[in-house]
């Protein structure tokens, strides 16, 4: 079955992936569109299933201080390489998370963290809904972005401030 530029494009839009995989992608689902963005999905996470052992020892620390600087927060989100940590899909990522600590409050990073009397859900902040998107969780933000970099990724760290608390 022939591909067209035009869906390869569409698709690569939808999920960021490179040209060929969308290609393969489409090629894979007969043109199916849904199904070709589920065949990218869960390459992504093969992808970042084998690259979650690889040292992250590179990246960024964001800062967000909300409006009337009553809220702050500072996180830093790791990758393997600077080159990857300069990169807009890495900054944005970074600046998401700090956008979601500042909204969610989470209290630990991951459930693995969490006393085992706490919520996990509510409390960790890989487990946490996505405030951009409820269908997703940071956890799978932070894989879509390792499947578009081809760098492990991990959020080492992060403060909150509040005035007052």
């Amino acid at each position: 079955m022939e591909i067209s530029a035009d869906k390869v494009k569409e698709l690569r839009q939808k999920t960021g992936a490179g040209v060929m995989d969308c290609k393969k992608a489409l090629s894979d689902s007969a043109g199916n569109m849904e199904k070709a963005c589920e065949i990218i999905a869960e390459r992504g996470l093969a992808i970042a299933k084998k690259k979650s052992e690889r040292t992250a020892e590179q990246g960024v620390i964001e800062c967000y201080v909300h409006t009337g600087s009553h809220l702050g927060v500072m996180v830093e989100v790791n990758c393997e390489t600077d080159f990857v940590a300069r990169t807009p899909e890495f900054k944005e990522l970074a600046h998401n998370i700090a956008l979601q600590i500042s909204a969610m409050s989470p209290q630990y990073i991951a459930a693995s963290e969490a006393p085992t009397d706490v919520e996990a859900a509510s409390a960790c902040l890989l487990l946490q809904p996505y405030i951009k998107d409820p269908a997703k969780t940071i956890q799978d933000i932070i894989t879509e972005t390792i499947a578009k970099t081809g760098e492990n990724i991990k959020v080492r760290r992060f403060v909150r401030f509040e005035l007052g608390y």
